[in-house]
């Protein structure tokens, strides 16, 4: 039998019909049943003998509490009694034999035999199924819109603790996040490093912006009662749910910390969040509810007490950062020397610690006098940026001065010295520095004697704003001739310096920067040191460091500044009656307060000139 004639047999419709998978009545013009197929006795629990000829309407249409529909109001039977087109809908729902009703969603259709009505077709089915769905894909889709927005929430608050403000900067931006999504009015309090008394830092209230800013600021000393609370409150690993009413007694424990928030910016309530890390209690953050806000849910707790640890981790790590940062500088300022002051000479230095704590370490400055009476200066970088660097400088330095000490000879074999020392004797890596001796008689002229070995060249100012680099004298970096058995050597050069001239010594970190190349920041230098030497006549050496960085602006890695001031000619000189120029300042020097420089003791030896004997022969 092919295809074509099997759909043509009789019963070819009522085997469609019979596991069609959907209920199928077909309904006289009268509204009498005339035919169920067996999935619509499923759905209503009713065998299709005891549903023939019954009043369709009567029989099944319901109300969701059972109660009949009113006919007039059957949209199923549009169709029967006007023949238009199809109807459909789902908010109807049929009776089962057991009493209960099923909700349906449902076709009906006009039914044509031969071109005249013979009544109309209802197909439904089962609506809680595709109801239950729905309601299935609301929710998931509004947990997402949930879990999106917490997302984006967190996202916002920790772009706001990534930022490079300070505490009080970070907090200010961070309630600007939470309210008002998730509160009408904030606040951070924060524990004072110095006193250990809880600060407001932050207040937030967009109804309220003057009074919140009046509340801010360090809180009154809190009673022993109010203390414990806060410290529990802090030292607590969930958040802490508080109500107006639980502050209306000033004797309640957190009246004295949350009081005046209520009292003044209004709330029926507020979430308190702790805000420690790694035992290390740092504060408590506020998000309260006021007007008709709801009080807040249990899913918008838990978000606070995770924003809570992340603010706290943070501080913490803030705190850390600033320890290491702290005992770098500390040990880098005590490795470097405080500046000896020598007749009419006068130096100055500046240090500037690198923006990151890992950053500190290899730039170094020294100046003291030689077993001749000649004052040796010395500005040196050691490669790397981290506290090792600041142990190998270290070791360099000394060895310099050692053999400074030791070997009166010309700079250029103590480098030769010091790079054999530092292969053979030490676990530094590679140098750059320039050691200078300051050679003349008191009054003057006075001669530079100096060697570079791989370092940035000393820039001369004279008084008048000339300015020039002093660029012979180069040779290789200290720790690479005797490494690579190169047998370099590092040439002598000599200069004689003006009198009033200023000699400025730096390292890279001053003219070089991640968005800066060396020769724009030796240009940089050179131009602002020019103009400076021009307007600061009458100033000090220390001033004109101070401008001169408020000018150059140095970033990134570490930066050491060491300059030179010559006196005037005849200064100092026998016979001469001049007043000294001011002394050095104590107070300005990037070393310890509490060192002494190298050879004070002899702060007012003469200065010999090694090369006298020379020119009297």
């Amino acid at each position: 039998m092919s295809a074509a004639s099997a759909a043509l047999e009789p019963d070819f419709p009522l085997a469609v019909l019979h596991d069609l998978g959907t209920g199928v009545l077909t309904i006289d013009p009268e509204g009498r049943i005339t035919y169920a197929n067996p999935w619509a006795e499923r759905l209503l629990d009713r065998p299709a003998e005891r549903m023939l000829g019954e009043d369709a309407h009567e029989l099944l249409h319901r109300r969701l509490d059972g109660s009949p529909v009113p006919r007039e109001e059957c949209l199923m039977r549009i169709p029967l009694e006007d023949g238009r087109s199809a109807q459909q809908g789902s908010e109807e729902f049929f009776l089962r034999a057991d009493g209960t009703t099923v909700p349906i969603i449902w076709t009906t259709t006009p039914l044509l035999i031969q071109g005249r009505r013979a009544g109309l077709v209802v197909v439904f089915n089962d609506f809680s199924m595709y109801r239950a769905a729905e309601e299935q894909a609301a929710a998931h889709t509004a947990a997402l819109e949930e879990l999106t927005a917490r997302l984006n929430l967190l996202a916002d608050v920790s772009s706001v603790l990534m930022s490079t403000l300070d505490a009080s900067g970070r907090m200010r931006r961070l309630l600007r996040v939470l309210v008002p999504g998730l509160g009408d009015w904030a606040s951070v309090a924060l524990c004072s490093e110095r006193s250990g008394t809880l600060e407001r830092v932050a207040v937030l209230s967009p109804g309220h912006p003057r009074r919140a800013r009046r509340l801010e600021g360090s809180l009154p000393l809190l009673s022993s009662a109010s203390r414990e609370a806060v410290e529990r409150l802090i030292a607590a690993d969930e958040p802490v749910v508080l109500t107006a009413e639980e502050l209306l007694d000033p004797q309640a424990p957190l009246a004295a910390t949350h009081g005046k928030l209520f009292e003044r910016l209004g709330g029926h309530s507020a979430v308190v969040v702790p805000l420690c890390a790694r035992r290390n209690r740092y504060g408590m953050l506020t998000v309260a509810r006021a007007g008709d806000s709801p009080a807040p849910a249990k899913a918008e707790i838990r978000l606070l007490a995770d924003i809570g640890r992340r603010v706290g981790l943070v501080l913490d790590n803030t705190r850390l950062y600033q320890e290491q940062r702290n005992v770098a500088e500390t040990m880098q300022r005590q490795l470097l020397a405080p500046l000896p002051q020598v007749d009419h000479l006068r130096m100055a230095a500046r240090y500037l610690p690198a923006q990151s704590a890992m950053e500190i370490g290899g730039d170094w400055y020294d100046a003291f006098l030689l077993a001749e009476g000649v004052m040796a200066l010395v500005i040196g970088d050691v490669v790397g940026h981290d506290l090792k660097a600041a142990a190998h400088m270290a070791e360099v330095r000394n060895m310099l001065r050692a053999l400074a000490w030791d070997h009166q000879k010309p700079p250029s074999l103590i480098m030769c010295r010091l790079d054999e020392a530092v292969t053979n004797t030490s676990d530094a890596p590679m140098a750059t520095l320039v050691f200078a001796r300051i050679e003349g008689p008191e009054g003057g002229p006075w001669r530079l004697n100096w060697v570079n070995a791989g370092h940035p060249p000393p820039l001369l100012v004279t008084r008048d704003g000339d300015t020039r680099f002093l660029t012979a004298g180069h040779g290789p970096l200290i720790g690479m001739s005797a490494t690579l058995h190169l047998g370099l050597s590092w040439p002598d050069a000599y200069e004689y310096l003006p009198p009033e001239s200023t000699l400025l010594l730096y390292t890279d970190g001053l003219v070089e920067s991640r968005g800066r190349p060396i020769d724009l920041g030796m240009a940089t230098l050179r131009h602002h040191a020019s103009v400076l030497a021009r307007r600061l006549t009458e100033k000090t050496v220390d001033d004109f460091c101070d401008a001169l960085l408020e000018r150059v602006r140095p970033s990134g890695d570490d930066a050491a500044l060491l300059a030179l001031r010559l006196p005037a000619t005849g200064a100092g000189a026998p016979g001469d009656v001049s007043p000294p120029p001011p002394p050095q300042s104590p107070f300005t020097s990037p070393a310890t307060p509490d060192r002494a420089a190298p050879g004070s003791v002899q702060e007012d030896a003469p200065v010999e000139d090694p090369t006298s004997r020379v020119r009297e022969e």
